[in-house]
């Protein structure tokens, strides 16, 4: 965010779900490779950290289906009337700051669509299956030719970070 605009954040800090300083952010971000499974003591820590206003945006890596496929699983626990579903282009999100009217895949012939868990009709967790942190974070090195460009990706960071920062 800082690198891409002038809004100065704080540094990065690594957190556990579990961890009292989770209180402390008002965004998150967890990306991975694997499937993964919520301990009960972390599933009711991102419930109250979501249902006060935190915000958590979920990466899978490097294109790998493992990791987003646990993300929906999991996420969709936190809230029994809520469910993982597809933001359409016209959602607010994909112009928080950058007007973004399509991303595509770069290794299918698809357009590519962030997935959003609302909470009481607020966006509370984003989440791009398609390597984004990869594009943004590491410029494609580690997905090249896969997922989402590393000009969308820079897009689509900033315009998640806003939007959480704003809503």
């Amino acid at each position: 965010v800082s690198r891409a605009s002038t809004l100065k954040v704080q540094q990065e800090r690594r957190v556990r779900l579990t961890d009292p300083e989770l209180f402390e952010t008002p965004f998150l971000f967890m990306n991975g490779h694997n499937d993964f499974v919520l301990a009960p003591a972390e599933l009711e820590a991102l419930r109250t950290y979501l249902a006060h206003g935190g915000f958590l945006f979920v990466s899978g890596c490097c294109t790998n289906p493992n990791f987003p496929k646990a993300a929906r699983r999991e996420f969709g626990r936190l809230f029994p009337n809520e469910t993982v579903n597809e933001l359409a282009y016209d959602h607010p999100i994909y112009r928080s700051f950058y007007l973004v009217t399509r991303v595509r895949s770069l290794h299918e012939n698809r357009d590519l669509h962030l997935e959003g868990l609302s909470y009481r009709g607020s966006l509370a967790m984003v989440l791009c299956e398609d390597g984004l942190c990869c594009s943004f974070s590491m410029a494609n090195r580690c997905n090249t030719g896969k997922g989402v460009s590393p000009e969308d990706g820079q897009k689509l960071a900033l315009n998640i970070a806003v939007y959480a920062l704003t809503h």
